[in-house]
């Protein structure tokens, strides 16, 4: 038990929601509505693999609603007429540069990242708005739903995305890069000292986390069918909630990539718990929040006790 206490909230977390629902809700637990939810993650979980490597480098990335509106706009306005692996590419492309120009201003001015990635958003946002003034939004591609809907055997399609991003993930703390990323994120003072590229490693954080922000976008518009305004609300912060519930804190590469991706099935397991017991929306997000809030308060009191211990 003490084992299991000392992981990340979200294995615990996860393994009570679960037992809960068996008991109250056991529709939720059959193998298709499962799938369904594991699809419904895939486009928080792809946000939480950026989030959880600009965390690991005390950074943090607020920017990725604004990236996804700015992406649903690109993919569903007709504002480019091109072949869907084309609008694709400059889908990644868009959330690569606007994750370059984060990093570029974060570690060369060396701004306050949470002030950078917020105007960014906030910018892509009142960008996006003034052009469907002029130019709506409408359906996604007709090949990009088809593939919303493919399945492998029960296993949406869409997922693979997720996975194809998250098992290289899984192994980084055994690469150079993640090596350096840790030490990096732990002492940032020490790397500098020591000549380990620190800014470098910030710098490529951000830009993967705008390349992951943009897929979750492709992937989310996939099974939604199409673009909207809102299609980024609360992702970011979701993203931060499941990198903490993860086991991942500024400058701590404990919990590595598993846990931020349990985090957000669980996270997405949750609210649909809620939705299931008729919860209103003022209900859903007070109770998601004292969830968060209370493991996040917990690991951190119990990080603190292993600090002085």
């Amino acid at each position: 038990m003490k084992s299991l206490l000392s992981q990340p909230p979200a294995y615990l977390g996860i393994l009570l929601l679960l037992g809960f629902a068996a008991i109250t809700r056991p529709n939720l637990m059959s193998p298709l509505l499962l799938m369904l939810i594991l699809r419904q993650a895939a486009p928080l979980g792809l946000v939480t693999i950026g989030q959880s490597l600009v965390v690991r480098c005390r950074s943090v990335d607020f920017s990725s609603g604004g990236i996804m509106v700015a992406v649903s706009y690109l993919l569903t306005s007709g504002v480019v007429d091109a072949p869907l692996p084309v609008m694709l590419l400059l889908a990644v492309v868009l959330g690569c540069l606007v994750g370059l120009a984060n990093g570029l201003i974060i570690t060369r001015i060396r701004a306050s990242a949470v002030i950078v990635t917020i105007a960014m958003g906030t910018i892509l946002t009142g960008i996006v708005i003034a052009l469907s003034q002029i130019r709506a939004q409408g359906d996604v591609p007709p090949m990009l739903a088809e593939l919303g809907r493919l399945r492998v055997g029960m296993m949406p399609v869409v997922t693979f995305v997720w996975l194809a991003l998250l098992i290289p993930g899984i192994f980084l703390r055994y690469t150079v890069f993640g090596r350096v990323m840790d030490a990096s994120g732990a002492n940032p003072e020490a790397a500098e000292i020591s000549g380990l590229p620190f800014l470098r490693v910030v710098l490529i954080a951000h830009v993967v986390s705008g390349l992951t922000a943009a897929l979750a976008a492709c992937v989310l518009l996939s099974f939604v069918g199409v673009g909207s305004l809102s299609i980024g609300d609360e992702i970011a912060l979701n993203a931060l909630a499941a990198t903490i519930l993860g086991g991942v804190n500024f400058g701590s590469g404990k919990g590595g990539m598993l846990g931020p991706a349990v985090a957000a099935f669980m996270l997405m397991f949750l609210f649909n718990l809620l939705t299931s017991f008729g919860l209103g929306e003022a209900g859903r997000l007070t109770l998601q929040g004292a969830i968060v809030g209370g493991a996040a308060l917990v690991y951190s009191m119990r990080n603190g006790q292993s600090a002085h211990s």
